[in-house]
């Protein structure tokens, strides 16, 4: 005798078919109320922001650990009136002991996606400091400045290897520093080096960066 449970299969498929749909829908719910407190945490770790600007400017630095990247961004900002993201230093605020998994990176670069897009919003000229090696993962910055019609600059950072290894045994240890990179890191994302399919400038931290940032004023109509 065949038991009659009075449920047909479609009513099972359809049941579990909603299931899954609100589990996605709680979990979409979640993550969202997680990345706007976020953006809020890094905003308010932001100090004296710049005076805000008609026509803001986003720039994309990439680049190698220790071939100077933030040493560039803080002489493209006594030039150029701008908020620096750096990565990690923000990476520190929202995850107290980071593991640098992917899941924690792709938290942390959404958040600082839509808090550069918010400060461009209000007229704020952004650096973004991060690695950036991959065109995939630079293309969301490409698409902000595209959407709200912003002008893109591209910078890479590059140093001969002999330098970059010097300078990451000097900060070694260096409780200073936000970046925890040595020189084992460097040399398994070297090989993750994508090429930029954007214009953009090359700007060799060994030799005076002047002549570069003068190039980018220039660009930005600053010069």
């Amino acid at each position: 005798m065949k038991l009659n449970t009075g449920f047909s299969t479609y009513c099972i498929i359809r049941y579990l078919y909603l299931v899954k749909r609100e589990e996605i829908f709680y979990n979409q719910v979640v993550e969202k109320s997680q990345l706007v407190a976020d953006v809020d945490r890094l905003f308010e770790s932001l100090k004296e922001l710049p005076l805000p600007v008609v026509e803001p400017v986003l720039v994309v630095v990439s680049g190698l650990p220790g071939t100077g990247k933030s040493f560039f961004c803080r002489r493209l900002v006594e030039r150029l009136p701008a908020i620096i993201l750096e990565s990690d230093s923000l990476r520190r605020l929202l995850f107290q002991q980071p593991d640098y998994s992917q899941l924690e990176s792709t938290r942390l670069f959404k958040a600082i996606r839509l808090l550069a897009e918010r400060l461009l919003r209000r007229g704020f000229c952004i650096i973004i400091d991060a690695t950036n090696l991959s065109e995939h993962h630079r293309e969301y910055f490409y698409s902000i400045a595209e959407h709200l019609d912003v002008k893109l600059v591209v910078i890479s950072v590059e140093a001969p290897s002999s330098l970059v290894r010097k300078r990451l045994a000097e900060r070694s240890g260096n409780l200073a520093e936000s970046s925890e990179a040595d020189w084992n890191v460097y040399t398994k994302m070297k090989p993750t080096v994508d090429k930029i399919t954007r214009k953009h400038y090359v700007a060799d931290t060994s030799r005076d960066i002047n002549p570069v940032i003068d190039k980018v004023m220039r660009e930005i109509g600053r010069g």
